[in-house]
């Protein structure tokens, strides 16, 4: 039997996908409940575009393909590297530093458990 699998895509957001990746590789796997709550109280900028995210994701499973959200995991979570914006600063002697302000793309898919644990 084909598992139903729901995703949410955050595009463009403006952080490191390094930074970025330090909190999803934590929730990757856990139940939609506990992801949420360590989203919830962790201190991070990232924290709160994933919590975002995944609520997004919960609602779309609820409501477009009535999945039970009791049931819901993170199958996976995945953070891509997005266009990066080039600037400048001036340096010594004339010199110029590029400076990289890089962004990510951040798919999150759930799953429903079928197995009663």
């Amino acid at each position: 039997m084909e598992t139903k699998v729901v995703r949410a895509k955050l595009k463009n957001f403006r952080m490191s996908p390094q930074k970025v990746r330090e909190l999803a590789d934590v929730v990757r796997g856990k139940r939609v409940d506990i992801a949420k709550n360590i989203l919830e109280f962790t201190p991070r900028k990232s924290a709160v575009a994933l919590k975002k995210l995944l609520d997004s994701a919960i609602a779309n499973a609820e409501n477009n393909s009535q999945m039970d959200s009791d049931n819901l995991f993170v199958k996976a979570i995945m953070v891509d590297e997005a266009p990066v914006m080039k600037r400048f600063v001036p340096r010594a002697q004339g010199r110029a530093a590029k400076i990289l302000k890089r962004s990510s793309h951040v798919t999150i898919e759930l799953a429903e458990n079928t197995k009663e644990n």
